[in-house]
C-alpha cells in the first residue's frame, strides 16, 4: 500500500502526475502522450519519459496546442483537484498577451469574401470590365 501514498508537500513527483494535478492536461494519458512526444522541457532539457521527478523550483517548459506555457513548481500534488487548489501547485511565468496559435481548421477556414471570386462574381466582374470599353 506504500506505492499508493501521496507525495508529501515538497516532494518529488512524476511528470504525468503534475501536469495532471495542475490541469495543464486533462488526463494522465495525455500527459503522458504529450511528455513522450517531447512538447516538455524540465530546467531547459527535453523529457522524454513520463516517469521523470520533478521537485519544487524546477522549470516546466510546455508547448500546448494553442500557446507555450513555462511554470515553475511550487509543489508536489496529492489529487487533481479545483482549479484554485491546482494554481497553488505552480507559478506561471508565461509571457503576458502571448499570441495564440491558430489550429489547423482553423488555418484552412477563409474569411467571407476572400479567396478566389466565385462564377456569380466572376460573371458580374466581366460585365462591370465589358460596360466601360
Amino acid at each position: 500500500m506504500s506505492g499508493e501514498t501521496q507525495p508529501a508537500n515538497g516532494s518529488r513527483q512524476r511528470i504525468d502526475k503534475w501536469l495532471f494535478f495542475t490541469r495543464m492536461v486533462k488526463s494522465r494519458s495525455l500527459a503522458q502522450s504529450h511528455v513522450q512526444s517531447g512538447h516538455v522541457r524540465i530546467n531547459g532539457e527535453r523529457c522524454s519519459q513520463p516517469s521523470q521527478m520533478v521537485k519544487p523550483g524546477d522549470r516546466v517548459e510546455l508547448t500546448l496546442e494553442r500557446r507555450d506555457v513555462v511554470l515553475v513548481v511550487r509543489l508536489a500534488g496529492e489529487r487533481r483537484g479545483p482549479y484554485e487548489e491546482a494554481r497553488l501547485l505552480y507559478e506561471d511565468l508565461s509571457p503576458p498577451g502571448e499570441a495564440k496559435r491558430l489550429t489547423p481548421y482553423e488555418q484552412a477556414i477563409r474569411a467571407t469574401g476572400s479567396g478566389r471570386p466565385t462564377k456569380k462574381e466572376r460573371r458580374a466582374i466581366d460585365k462591370l470590365m465589358s460596360d466601360e470599353d
